[in-house]
């Protein structure tokens, strides 16, 4: 009778198995991309510069500050931004190619620089980031550039992983390089990494407007060694509830609160940070999806230049 249970429950692993589906985050294939085109400001060149964002392919009104469209999930780190009355855009992710996939995302850690004899200097670390939500364009300042960004899309579902493929390069550097734009460049011990995050939060919103959320799941990988080629239908498995007890728990996958704390906008449609205040039970739904990759990791303004991590193809698994 034993051996029937075991044979019985084995025939129902394997179908549970082969009914595992996978969807698609609309756009997660990376076949289409918007064009967006800016001509800087005279002072610093006057170069006319094309900028890309992932969505329905199409071409953006030149000039025109960018909010997603037809339906895509995707913010990146591309941006036009006007400082002072000068006009700079930043591109960190481009288009690239994945052999017998089509496109794919290819994000680029460098140094941004600008300079102008006696008026401006400045270079940054700029990461090459793509993530679900969206950036408040025009950037007008390079302080607290995470509150510029509204993290996360509406997400009710309970996927238990996701799947993507990746690329990844690395440099031999030993450490990083934090330069923010203000103050001279300085080092940051330890190597770089790029890394890939899924965030499932339980949202609430008071009447004044803040935001507070409980974390419901967590998936946090970083990539310290360059692949030698593709990885294909790589599946991490999201945890739900408490993790901090987990043996392989690290640091890094913590709660994002106080000066860590994302942004979000709330319903008066004002981007305010949303401090993660506590970790939710391990069967409640999320409200809110943020799924993110980066070409360094450690924060805005700190990396390797030329630190790479490619994207494609990624899916929620249930």
């Amino acid at each position: 009778m034993l051996k029937r249970v075991l044979a019985l429950l084995l025939v129902f692993l394997s179908v549970g198995t082969l009914f595992a589906e996978d969807e698609q985050i609309k756009f997660g294939d990376f076949e289409q991309w918007i064009e967006r085109s800016y001509k800087e400001s005279a002072i610093i060149g006057g170069n006319r510069k094309t900028i890309l964002e992932v969505g329905p392919a199409a071409r953006w009104p030149e000039g025109k500050a960018y909010s997603n469209t037809g339906g895509s999930p995707w913010g990146t780190s591309n941006v036009y931004a006007k400082v002072a009355g000068v006009v700079k855009t930043n591109s960190s992710v481009y288009k690239d190619t994945h052999e017998g996939h089509g496109s794919c995302a290819k994000l680029v850690t460098h140094v941004e620089s600008v300079k102008v004899i006696g008026l401006i200097n400045i270079r940054v670390i700029a990461t090459g980031s793509l993530f679900t939500g969206e950036i408040k364009e025009p950037i007008t300042s390079s302080k607290n550039g995470v509150a510029n960004i509204d993290f996360g899309i509406p997400f009710t579902r309970r996927p238990r992983a996701i799947k993507y493929d990746y690329k990844v390069h690395l440099t031999d550097s030993p450490d990083r390089v934090r330069e923010t734009g203000f103050s001279k460049a300085s080092k940051v011990v330890g190597p770089d990494k790029c890394q890939a995050i899924v965030i499932l939060q339980k949202r609430e919103e008071d009447a004044k407007g803040n935001i507070v959320a409980y974390r419901v799941g967590t998936m946090v990988v970083h990539y310290d060694k360059s692949t030698s080629s593709w990885v294909n239908d790589k599946e991490y498995t999201i945890h739900y509830g408490d993790i901090s007890h987990e043996s392989w728990y690290r640091d890094y996958m913590g709660l994002f609160s106080d000066d860590k704390a994302l942004y979000a906008k709330n319903s008066k449609g004002k981007l305010v940070p949303c401090n993660e205040i506590g970790w939710a039970a391990a069967s409640d739904a999320p409200t809110h999806a943020i799924v993110k990759f980066d070409s360094s990791h450690g924060g805005a303004y700190i990396g390797t230049a030329g630190s790479t991590l490619w994207i494609d193809n990624v899916r929620w698994v249930y």
